[in-house]
C-alpha cells in the first residue's frame, strides 16, 4: 500500500508556500494551454499564428529563466518571485484586453503564458532551490514528487474548467468568455504574489555559502542541459496546445471534450508520480526515469498513427501513466548532484535550454500538421525522445545522488 502525505514531516512553511503557488499556476496553465489556440482561432487567426505565439512564449520563457538563475545573484529569491508574479498579472490582463496579433506576440514573448501545460516557467529555478533546502536529503525526492503530483491534479482541474467557455459563451460571446478566463489568470497571479510576500530568510541562499553560480559541477550540468534539451525538442512537437489544435482540425472536437481529455491525462500522470519515488528507491533515479519514459514515447508514436479519435485518446491516456514519472525524479536528481550554492544556476541552466529547444518544435510541427491529418509530429517527437532516453542511460547510469550511493562509494567526476 502506498502512503501519501501532502508534505514530508520535515518540510518548512516556505515549502508549503511553494506548493500552494505551484498549484495555482498549474490550474491557470491547465486551462490556458487549451484556451490559447481557441482564443486565437476565435479572433480569426490560423494555425501559423497559433504556432508563432507558442514559439514566442517558449523563447521568452527560456530567456527569463536564464536571467533569473544566472544574472541577479545579489537579489533575494523572494524579490524575484514577486517580480515574476507581477509579470503573470500583466500577462493575463493583456491577453484579456488585446486582440491584435502583434501586440499579443509581444506579450507572449515577455509574459508567462505556458502553452505546454507543464511548468516552463521562470519560477522553477527559484522554487527548486527553495524546496531542495526545505527538507532533509532523504525526503528531497518525496517533496519534489508532491510538487509534481499537486501540479498534475490541479492542472487537470484547470483543463476541465475550460468547459466554462461553453457555459458562459451564450451570455458573453465566445471571445468574451475566453477573455474572462484570462482575467482569472491575472487574479491567480495576484494570489501567488501574496503567497510569496511571506517567504522567510530561510528560503534565501545561506549567508555563509559561496557565491551562487556554477562551480565544480559545471560540466555535469551542461551535459544534463544538453540531454534535457533533446527531450524537450522532441516534446515540443506535441505540446498540449498543438495536440488540441490537431484534434480540433482533424476530429472537430469542442472545448469541453478537449478539456476532458487533458483532465484524464493529468490525473493519470499524477497517479503515476505517486509511485515514482518508491520505484526509484528500488531501481535508482536514472533507471526509473528511462524505463518509464521509453514506453511512454512509443505510445505517443502510436497515437500519431492511430486511425480514430478514441484510439488516439486511449494511447494518450495510457502514455500519461508513464510519461511524467521522470518529472519529480529529474528535478530532485539535478538538485542532488550539484552543490547547494549551485542549485538555482543548475536549475536555470537545465531549464532554459529545454524551453528554447521546445520553442523550435511548434513551428515545425504546425507546418507538418498542415501537410497531413496524420499526426506525424507525434511520431517525430516520440522518436527524438526515445534517443534521449538511450543517451541518458548511457551517460548518467553511474552518477548517483547521495541517497543511492553506498558508504565510501566514489562519485564519477
Amino acid at each position: 500500500m502506498i502512503r501519501f502525505a501532502l508534505l514530508p514531516a520535515s518540510a518548512t512553511a516556505d515549502a508549503k508556500r511553494v506548493l500552494a503557488s505551484r498549484a495555482m499556476r498549474s490550474f491557470a496553465d491547465g486551462y490556458v494551454a487549451i484556451l490559447l489556440p481557441l482564443h486565437l482561432v476565435a479572433l480569426g487567426y490560423d494555425e501559423f499564428d497559433v504556432g508563432l505565439i507558442a514559439t514566442a512564449t517558449m523563447i521568452g520563457s527560456a530567456l527569463m529563466t536564464l536571467a533569473v538563475g544566472l544574472v541577479p545573484h545579489g537579489w533575494r529569491r523572494r524579490t524575484l518571485m514577486l517580480g515574476i508574479a507581477a509579470v503573470m498579472v500583466a500577462t493575463g490582463i493583456a491577453f484579456g484586453a488585446i486582440e491584435a496579433l502583434w501586440p499579443l506576440l509581444v506579450v507572449a514573448f515577455f509574459g508567462t503564458i505556458n502553452p505546454s501545460m507543464g511548468d516552463v516557467s521562470a519560477f522553477v529555478p527559484l522554487e527548486h532551490a527553495v524546496l531542495a533546502q526545505s527538507v532533509a536529503p532523504e525526503h528531497r525526492t518525496a517533496l519534489f514528487a508532491r510538487y509534481a503530483v499537486l501540479a498534475n491534479i490541479v492542472g487537470a482541474l484547470g483543463a476541465l474548467s475550460v468547459g466554462f467557455v461553453d457555459v458562459m459563451g451564450p451570455a458573453l460571446g465566445r471571445v468574451g468568455a475566453i477573455q474572462a478566463m484570462f482575467f482569472v489568470y491575472a487574479a491567480l497571479g495576484c494570489a501567488i504574489a501574496l503567497l510569496y510576500s511571506g517567504l522567510t530568510r530561510a528560503a534565501e541562499v545561506p549567508v555563509d555559502a559561496p557565491r551562487p553560480g556554477l562551480g565544480p559541477s559545471r560540466r555535469r550540468v551542461y551535459m544534463l542541459a544538453a540531454l534535457f534539451s533533446l527531450d524537450s525538442f522532441g516534446g515540443g512537437f506535441f505540446l498540449n496546445s498543438m495536440i488540441a489544435a490537431w484534434l480540433y482540425s482533424r476530429y472537430g472536437i469542442d472545448a469541453s471534450t478537449a478539456g476532458a481529455i487533458f483532465f484524464a491525462t493529468n490525473l493519470c500522470a499524477a497517479a503515476s508520480q505517486l509511485v515514482a519515488v518508491r520505484v526509484a528507491q528500488r531501481f535508482g533515479a536514472i533507471r526509473t526515469m528511462v524505463f518509464t519514459h521509453l514506453p511512454a514515447n512509443l505510445l505517443v508514436i502510436g497515437a500519431g498513427l492511430a486511425p480514430s479519435l478514441w484510439v488516439v485518446v486511449a494511447f494518450l491516456v495510457v502514455r500519461s501513466l508513464l510519461s511524467q514519472m521522470d518529472v519529480p525524479l529529474r528535478s530532485s536528481y539535478v538538485m542532488a548532484v550539484v552543490r547547494p550554492e549551485e542549485r538555482a544556476a543548475a536549475a536555470s541552466l537545465t531549464q532554459m535550454p529545454r524551453s528554447l529547444a521546445t520553442a523550435l518544435s511548434p513551428w515545425l510541427a504546425k507546418e507538418i500538421f498542415a501537410l497531413s491529418l496524420v499526426g506525424w509530429p507525434l511520431v517525430i517527437g516520440g522518436l527524438i525522445k526515445v534517443a534521449y532516453d538511450v543517451l541518458l542511460l548511457r551517460m548518467f547510469a553511474d552518477v548517483k545522488p547521495p541517497e543511492e550511493r553506498k558508504p565510501g562509494e566514489p562519485q564519477p567526476p
